[in-house]
């Protein structure tokens, strides 16, 4: 399984209050080649000071083994305000190596597991719930909120936009301001991109 931290100096990094823990969707876990992502977090941590722990997984097995490692083993699990999910898929469901799975079928491997955390998908796929959905997601893995775009990739990345939605968590806890402010700062991107919470 491919693990990469992007840390601080440690004396900075006893600063950071938040971590970004992203798993990335790849074709295959072996090619170590640096993906667009794992140089986007490089440059989170480098501009905003925010650290990150970057997983690539390849199989459905391997999403709930790496989620798995972080609740059960990585102590700072608490400081993880944000999962980053950079993956292919449709409007509630994700794509690994061909195969899709319901969003309904990850909150069920995720079960009571995220409480307080918000996933955060990679405009990699769109992310388009019903009421219905989005809330069956939310009670069944107890995270905070759900987040991502409403409009496919066509050669505009998200990537800009999710570092600055990052960032503005690390200077502010409160997911409303937060937001606001993410559209106060860069209303033509949320636009074009179709930024949607469900909490």
């Amino acid at each position: 399984m491919l693990e990469k931290r992007n840390q601080l100096p440690q004396k900075q990094l006893i600063d950071t209050d938040h971590f970004i823990y992203c798993l990335e969707g790849v074709s295959d876990i072996e090619n170590e080649e640096l993906t667009q992502t794992q140089e986007s977090l490089e440059q989170l941590t480098i501009k905003y000071g925010i650290a990150s722990i970057y997983k690539a997984c390849d199989t459905i097995e391997g999403l709930e083994e790496s989620l798995n490692t972080l609740v059960l083993e990585d102590h700072n699990f608490k400081d993880y305000e944000i999962i980053y999910l950079v993956m292919h898929g449709e409007a509630n469901s994700i794509c690994l190596n061909g195969y899709y799975y319901s969003l309904q079928e990850i909150a069920e491997i995720f079960e009571g597991r995220l409480r307080g955390k918000i996933l955060h998908f990679s405009n990699a796929k769109v992310l388009d719930l019903d009421e219905e959905e989005a809330q069956y997601f939310l009670d069944i893995t107890n995270a905070k909120a759900v987040s991502g775009y409403g409009n496919p990739y066509n050669g505009v990345s998200s990537a800009n936009l999710d570092k600055a939605f990052f960032n503005l968590f690390n200077e502010d806890d409160t997911m409303f301001d937060v937001v606001e402010e993410l559209h106060q700062k860069h209303y033509n991107v949320c636009k074009l991109l179709d930024f949607r919470l469900y909490y």
